[in-house]
């Protein structure tokens, strides 16, 4: 039993009577780490149920249809007497770590989908000595949420046997309000994690990934006032480096509070009134500082309300194109990349802590990279937070990947939100420099109106950074060497950007030295993905397919091809780190492996890392 010791909860026989009520939808909790949390990770007890059996009765109808849960798991019952059959028991159910995915935790789940029932039980401030077991956990004007950093794919969310809500998508943080489902003492939490792969969602069935299932990210108790910082935006006002704009997004009964915004190194503050719930103001600065990756200038900032302050550390920069070229802070710049999934090779799994994202982003510095595209869905909050810290740039995406239902109007929506969500959660990040809302989507019409709205959602929630996607390229007709870049979905984007394998996909990698290029957007041109396999520790001839020497002559012939490029402002090859995919399914070489990576699952550097650190090496003394 968890003991909520460092939420200073006031615990009331006669609380917030009539103050709140529970939520049953999700709420914006931006910048959670500032805020008065508690965690919930640790051992939770966890039920695998691959027949739903917990979640449906035996004529399949879900026992949560009605506002009183008929049935199930979710009610965390016990029998009352010897005579009562309950056929389930948390208490002598095994163990997961949380955050964290089953697969790599337990063998028998290794190649698990389904539904896993997860359960934890914690008190509230127990020194409070209160005789009434159900008595109003809080104070009056206090609210409490659980949080949820991210659950693959599909979570059911129960509090003390009361439905919180359904959250669709693996990748996206979320919270519920629970303020008055609390009790004192002996709340169970249970969360139904099922990431079965469906062809309407996003991703769809077919991914190059592992399928990570479980509670992957950090789960708090998130104690606010009545009415609490929802999220706020600070950046620089568009075409003025001596303008910070900030707006402030409430939450609660108050809705026209006085906001303060104040950054106490630079002396500046800002004292606005709130409208409906949002604040705005302007605050004018000069000789203002501007983030760099050589350079990455933070500074702290206080959001604060009569009853609460936000802190956060923020970067200001402005990120724009100007014909071929990509302009940071008005300069020209080269993206030295290169692409990142959410796995750590050294244990293996979902990375999610803060120390995972320190090692991976480590990589990518010793490679000598200032850009990384965290692919292909949104990462855990502490690479954009680091990502700033360690002067890097990023691209940030959403799993719009290869064919999703481009037709069906709840997957479009579910994309959007996910979309949302992120851009909600990293929006004061200045290392986000990119949006990015697909990776290699066959060329349609519906595929294009898609894509299309969603570009149109992040410029219409955040239009201050740049917008692209992973396109493919296609051939000439019977001119096998001539590549196409002419995807009608690039005129809505500010980036050129497509995968290419030659060498890999595309023929021998002598093949490289002959490829020509037409592209048809007169915009900067990232080369989003490029590389080839390579099995750690394989030594043979470059033209030995998984040898480490095949892979590096694929790197040194491909850099010096893209450099023919008009407007080559990039590249993120694939990948920093071999990464499990369910794809590889090649005997005694793959092993459920990609095997693309710079460095091997067992953390050791290929010859192709150090081809990449020369060539990055010297872009950088060219741009001094």
């Amino acid at each position: 039993m968890k003991k909520i010791s460092r939420l200073p909860l006031l615990l009331l026989l006669a609380g917030a009577a009539g103050l709140l009520s529970p939520a049953r939808a999700e709420v914006v909790l931006a910048d959670v780490f500032a805020r008065q949390i508690t965690s919930l990770n640790g051992q939770w007890h966890v039920i695998v149920d691959p027949y739903d059996t917990g979640y449906f009765d035996y004529r399949r109808q879900p026992y949560d249809a009605s506002a009183k849960i008929s049935g199930g798991f979710a009610l965390d019952q016990h029998p009352k007497d010897k005579t009562e059959l309950v056929e389930y028991d948390f208490d002598t159910s095994p163990t997961l770590n949380v955050p964290g995915d089953w697969n790599s935790q337990d063998r028998s789940l290794f190649y698990y989908e389904g539904s896993v029932w997860y359960r934890t039980k914690f008190d509230l401030a127990p020194e409070a000595n209160l005789t009434a077991s159900n008595a109003p956990a809080l104070a009056p004007g206090r609210r409490l949420f659980v949080y949820f950093g991210a659950a693959n794919y599909e979570s059911d969310v129960y509090l003390n046997g009361q439905k919180l809500g359904k959250h669709l998508g693996g990748f996206t943080p979320f919270a519920y309000e629970i303020t008055r489902l609390v009790q004192p003492q002996g709340n169970s939490l249970v969360v139904r994690v099922n990431n079965n792969r469906h062809a309407e969602a996003v991703p769809t069935v077919n991914t190059d990934w592992w399928n990570y299932g479980g509670i992957t990210r950090d789960v708090l108790l998130v104690e606010t006032p009545a009415t609490f910082i929802a999220n706020f935006r600070v950046r620089l006002k568009p075409g003025d480096t001596n303008i910070i704009e900030a707006q402030v997004q409430l939450d609660g009964p108050e809705q026209t509070p006085a906001v303060s915004v104040r950054f106490p190194s630079l002396n500046l503050a800002a004292e606005m009134v709130a409208s409906n719930g949002v604040a705005s103001g302007e605050l004018a600065v000069t000789n203002l500082a501007l983030w760099t990756p050589e350079h990455p200038v933070l500074n702290a900032v206080e959001i604060a309300t009569p009853s609460e302050v936000l802190k956060d550390r923020v970067g200001f920069r402005t990120i724009a194109t100007s014909g071929p070229d990509i302009r940071l802070n008005g300069r020209k710049v080269f993206l030295r990349g290169i692409c990142i999934h959410e796995e750590n090779p050294l244990r293996g799994g979902r990375a999610w802590s803060e120390d995972d994202a320190r090692w991976l982003l480590g990589r990518a510095r010793d490679l000598g990279c200032n850009f990384v595209r965290l692919a292909h869905y949104p990462h855990n909050e502490h690479m954009a937070r680091l990502a700033d810290e360690m002067g890097l740039l990023c691209w940030e995406e959403i799993p719009v990947y290869w064919t999703i239902q481009w037709t069906n109007a709840a997957t479009r929506a579910n994309a959007r939100k996910q979309l949302a969500d992120l851009i909600a959660r990293d929006q004061n990040r200045a290392s986000v420099v990119v949006w990015s809302v697909a990776n290699e989507t066959p060329v349609s019409d519906a595929r294009t109106a898609f894509l299309k709205s969603l570009v149109d959602e992040a410029r219409s929630l955040d239009g201050s950074r740049l917008i692209s996607a992973a396109m493919e390229v296609r051939f000439e007709t019977n001119a096998p060497l001539t590549k196409i870049v002419d995807d009608p979905f690039g005129e809505y984007t500010d980036l050129c950007s497509f995968n290419e394998y030659t060498g890999w996909y595309d023929g021998l990698p002598e093949k490289i030295d002959r490829i020509q290029w037409r592209i048809q957007y007169h915009k900067p041109v990232i080369i989003s993905e490029f590389g080839a396999d390579a099995q750690q520790g394989f030594h043979a001839d470059a033209t030995t397919r998984f040898s480490e020497e095949y892979q590096a002559d694929v790197y040194r012939r491909t850099l010096p091809m893209l450099e023919k490029i008009a407007g080559f402002s990039g590249c993120t090859p694939w990948i920093l780190c071999d990464f499990r995919s369910p794809r590889r399914l090649l005997p005694g070489v793959q092993d459920g492996w990609n095997l693309k990576g710079l460095i091997g699952h067992n953390g050791q550097k290929k010859p192709a890392f150090e081809v990449l650190k020369a060539y990055y090496a010297t872009k950088a003394e060219s741009s001094n």
